[in-house]
């Protein structure tokens, strides 16, 4: 399947504007299913029919060899998602939903996703950098940051695109795959996966817009959205337009462009604005802000703005050159903090200090490993002192009796030691 899927991917970029007209066959594949099955990981969620991977596995053979008779006859039909509303960082109170799909779904998912993204990705530009194999959000980060650095930026556009993952018009993407794909019968499952519904507090709810967060294939679907919306669009007529230079980044529906002069970066505001509306999008002014941001202007004349979790600002070199630095965002801050607070409280009672310790320390490695990057060393080292703070206050309410007193809660730290802050990724 990956010599096929790579033979996609060649064909895609020698010729743009290919069409594909047979690509179901590599769905309906039992060679396929059963990766798709061995990718999936069995501990999470399950869906509406209640199945995990390990009741799936005991037929494992039968039920491959079902599945794939089903697609081939056009039999199969994507059962509704779960909605599970997930808290969301930074804003006490509120949630995000989040679909589960059943088991069979996802392993059908993972196979479209895997084609679509064979066809899509030599087509996806250079600034987008969610969601794709090989980029990451702290290639994101480097790039901009060295843009902010080496180039002539005046003026920063960040863009917030009001609920996108809930407002992608089903038509008008279905009108976008069929630019690259004649495959009838291959739309037409994409078609059932996104009309397929979702369950909510017992209720089905039906719509003609938005992707599921938690879907396996929402992530490149989402993707060819915003292509065609807005990368396309910025790169052939914004930049056609402006009268200096212009960069954009984005990460999912995170967008941020950047602009030579200011006067550009308010006409861009305005069209894309537009441009959103024409596809079923909103852009939030409230949330979208336009920054000024540049290394020829003196320090307090400058902005921060926030991108991907990490603050951007203007700070002094050891030599006194203004140049751009980065830090965790305040929002992200409070947000992980609270989450350590809401973490321990929920499991101080139920957990041996062996296995809390193990997973704090756990929390603690993947916290050094995203915001370990150049510049934020101190505010890596404040959150470790801030965390272990509020670990060491709710372990001593265990009981009426305290727990520990702070020399003996060192003692303890010392012995089992947590990760070091460190900088994992160099920006320069």
């Amino acid at each position: 399947m990956d010599t096929k899927l790579c033979l996609i991917t060649q064909r895609s970029a020698r010729d743009p504007d290919c069409k594909f007209d047979a690509l179901l066959h590599h769905v309906y594949n039992e060679a396929a299913l059963a990766d798709s099955f061995h990718s999936l990981d069995g501990k999470k969620a399950v869906g509406v029919d209640g199945i995990r991977k390990e009741d799936y596995a005991k037929n494992l053979e039968g039920n491959i060899r079902g599945l794939a008779s089903s697609l081939r006859s056009m039999g199969y039909r994507p059962r509704p998602v779960r909605e599970r509303l997930i808290p969301k960082e930074g804003k006490p109170g509120a949630t995000r939903p989040l679909g589960i799909s059943c088991f069979e779904d996802k392993m059908i998912q993972k196979s479209f996703a895997d084609i679509l993204e064979a066809i899509y990705e030599p087509l996806f530009l250079d600034c987008s950098y969610g969601f794709r194999p090989g980029r990451s959000c702290h290639d994101a980060i480097k790039q901009l940051d060295h843009t902010l650095y080496h180039q002539p930026v005046s003026t920063i556009v960040d863009i917030d695109i009001k609920a996108y993952f809930d407002t992608i018009d089903h038509e008008k993407l279905m009108g976008m795959l069929e630019l690259k794909i004649s495959d009838r019968r291959f739309l037409r499952y994409i078609s059932r996966m996104l009309k397929a519904g979702v369950l909510s507090k017992g209720e089905l709810r039906m719509t003609d817009e938005g992707t599921p967060q938690g879907s396996l294939v929402s992530p490149i679907l989402s993707n060819i959205y915003l292509h065609h919306v807005h990368d396309k669009w910025f790169e052939e007529e914004v930049k056609r337009h402006c009268r200096g230079n212009a960069w954009l980044f984005r990460y999912a529906d995170d967008i941020l462009a950047c602009f030579e002069y200011e006067e550009d970066a308010r006409g861009y505001l305005d069209a894309v604005s537009r441009r959103m509306e024409e596809y079923g999008l909103t852009v939030n002014r409230e949330k979208s802000k336009i920054v000024h941001f540049s290394r020829r202007s003196p320090k307090d004349k400058n902005g921060p703005f926030d991108f991907l979790g990490f603050t951007f600002y203007m700070g002094k070199s050891r030599e006194g050159r203004l140049i751009p630095k980065v830090k965790t965002s305040r929002k992200k801050y409070n947000a992980k903090l609270r989450r350590v607070k809401e973490w321990i409280i929920g499991i101080k009672d139920k957990k041996r200090m062996s296995s809390i310790w193990k997973t704090f320390s756990s929390k603690i490695r993947g916290h050094i490993q995203y915001y370990g990057v150049s510049f934020n060393l101190i505010h890596v080292r404040n959150f470790l002192d801030d965390a272990v703070d509020i670990i060491y206050k709710w372990l001593n309410r265990r009981s009426q009796r305290k727990s520990f007193s702070w020399e003996k809660f060192m003692r303890f730290t010392k012995r089992f030691p947590l990760p070091r802050p460190c900088i994992v990724h160099q920006l320069f």
